[in-house]
């Protein structure tokens, strides 16, 4: 189910921005696999973690404790959820512009090519009108970095990517011998077995 996002009329304001050049952005965004909406990265559809407003209030306060470009921006959102939420430039551009034409952030002086912003008083006084549902906004990035620290089942993952090959392997071959297939879900059904019993 998709919800409405806020547009940014005149894109072209920071498409050239999209082409960061080497690195982890991709000719037209973030990379190759990662999402072009919230809650979308890895090449894994997610549910939305943000809406459009709350999204800009994210941003809004990391641009306040810190003049960003919108590379740094996706960075710190996928280093405060430990990766489990990565927004695309596709929706982080067109939010600054809005937060631009809104008043609440400026250009910042900056070298090199891209374009950081820092918070204007407009800003700052939103932030401040606005504390618990920020405090609550960022409260719910790390707890989506707590729960990938806790379901983080990278050996799990190589395990069954490992039994997935060899299963491929020998069931591929022209020959298998029928007693084999019995033995391979006797050794499966004695593995789901002994995880269930585990403490």
């Amino acid at each position: 189910m998709h919800h409405h996002q806020e547009h940014d009329p005149r894109p072209h304001r920071f498409g050239h921005r999209h082409h960061a050049g080497p690195g982890r952005f991709g000719h037209h965004g973030y990379g190759r696999g990662w999402g072009g909406e919230p809650g979308e990265g890895h090449g894994r559809r997610r549910r939305r973690v943000f809406d459009s407003g709350e999204l800009r209030l994210v941003l809004l306060k990391l641009i306040a404790d810190q003049p960003r470009h919108g590379y740094e921006l996706i960075r710190a959102i996928e280093e405060l959820s430990g990766g489990s939420y990565v927004p695309s430039p596709g929706v982080v551009y067109p939010t600054l512009t809005l937060l631009q034409d809104m008043g609440q952030i400026e250009e910042a002086l900056s070298e090199g090519p891209r374009k950081a912003f820092a918070a204007t008083a407009d800003g700052t006084a939103e932030l401040a009108a606005r504390k618990d549902e920020v405090e609550a906004l960022f409260a719910r990035l790390a707890q989506l970095a707590g729960a990938r620290g806790r379901t983080d089942a990278a050996p799990i993952r190589r395990a069954m990517a490992n039994l997935r090959t060899v299963l491929m392997y020998r069931l591929d071959r022209e020959q298998v011998r029928p007693e084999a297939l019995h033995e391979i879900a006797a050794i499966l059904d004695e593995a789901a077995q002994k995880i269930e019993r585990l403490p």
